[in-house]
């Protein structure tokens, strides 16, 4: 089987995933929830789609939108508008091939298809992860006391992660990953539940470093995998804190060395994500999110994410999270990047293709299935 063919019907495991939107969406919102970075007006005469993943969209996803592939951004607009949201949803996101979705449901969850309703719209099997922070700002909405946030916050997790397969954390958007990883004391514990609570407020957002580590430590003590945001996102975020290298502190600890840690994103920090997942036996990581934002570039990302790691160690996400064409995108994009890169190397002699095929279904499939014990 041609290599180009074989990574086409590869049934991807996306491990890090978010809904796609049940709602209808005005244009605004649809080409602002295409880019991740910097989302508002754009000049007279542009839009959001003069960009690279707006340019994949319109060559990628239009065909399955019974449009011509390039079809401009109006164009494009009034087909989707059309069709409607949901239907949309029904073309695009079985089309990623995915039979395995890792989501994380704890942002804008409310304006989301279910994990289950994801599931059901675009085939296979979905699994829950666990967001840490947002089970403290649970806690703290529910009225926990800082006497007993540290009892309540393990009991919350535990009950959390019965039907979970993960946990993650965002601390690189609260904290950045420039911390003292260690474990806090019962005592830090309490001052910074006392802190934290006197000013939460009615819209909890833990962004207390204390507290951060603490739900981290916690988790680590399930065995769990932990996934941890590095690398791109939204604004939010001081990309200059969200270098997983950072996390040299917390990957040297022996108890965190004996959990799956994966490393989302990690564009553009993603080759010392490479020799992170080569120097320590249990750190895996991805280039999603990336890979369609740069669109036409994925090829050289994808690479690019093949020269340090160990082949057993990548892993496939799309991190999509809202519009289907991310869903879709995530995963077509992807399999072109890793298919070019790949028949480049046999084509020099440097790969076999069977060699190529091996990893591309490790990186796509199998090394996820391991991992989260799927």
């Amino acid at each position: 089987m041609p290599l180009e063919e074989f990574t086409a019907g590869l049934a991807l495991v996306d491990h890090h995933v978010h809904g796609a939107f049940a709602e209808t969406l005005t244009r605004q919102e649809f080409e602002e929830a295409l880019n991740e970075g910097s989302p508002g007006p754009v000049p007279p005469g542009t839009t959001q789609l003069d960009s690279q993943v707006g340019f994949a969209v319109r060559a990628r996803c239009a065909p399955l939108l019974d449009l011509p592939a390039h079809a401009s951004a109006d164009a494009y607009w009034a087909r989707r508008a059309e069709l409607g949201d949901l239907a949309v949803a029904a073309r695009l996101l079985p089309a990623a091939g995915v039979d395995h979705w890792l989501v994380d449901t704890e942002h804008q969850g409310e304006r989301l298809l279910s994990p289950a309703e994801l599931a059901r719209t675009g085939g296979g099997a979905a699994h829950r992860i666990v967001r840490l922070e947002a089970l403290a700002e649970t806690l703290a909405a529910a009225g926990t006391s800082a006497a007993s946030y540290a009892d309540d916050y393990r009991d919350l997790l535990r009950a959390a992660c019965r039907d979970a397969v993960g946990v993650k954390t965002i601390a690189a958007y609260r904290t950045g990953l420039d911390l003292d990883w260690s474990r806090p004391r019962d005592a830090d514990v309490r001052e910074a539940a006392r802190r934290w609570l006197a000013a939460a407020g009615p819209a909890p957002r833990l962004a207390d470093p204390v507290l951060v580590r603490f739900g981290v430590h916690c988790a680590v003590g399930l065995g769990l995998p932990l996934q941890i945001h590095t690398g791109l996102g939204d604004r939010d975020l001081d990309l200059r804190r969200a270098d997983p290298l950072l996390l040299l502190g917390l990957l040297r600890r022996p108890d965190v060395m004996a959990v799956p840690v994966m490393l989302l994103h990690c564009y553009p920090y993603h080759r010392g994500a490479g020799w992170l997942a080569q120097a320590f036996e249990n750190v895996y990581c991805d280039v999603g999110l990336a890979v369609n934002q740069v669109g036409a570039r994925a090829p050289a990302v994808v690479a690019e994410s093949l020269e340090l790691a160990p082949f057993a160690k990548l892993l496939y996400s799309s991190d999509a999270f809202g519009p289907p064409e991310l869903h879709f995108l995530g995963a077509a994009l992807w399999r072109r990047a890793a298919a070019a890169a790949a028949r480049a190397w046999v084509a020099a002699g440097d790969w076999s293709e069977p060699d190529a095929r091996r990893v591309i279904a490790m990186v796509g499939r199998e090394n996820a299935l391991r991992a989260y014990r799927l």
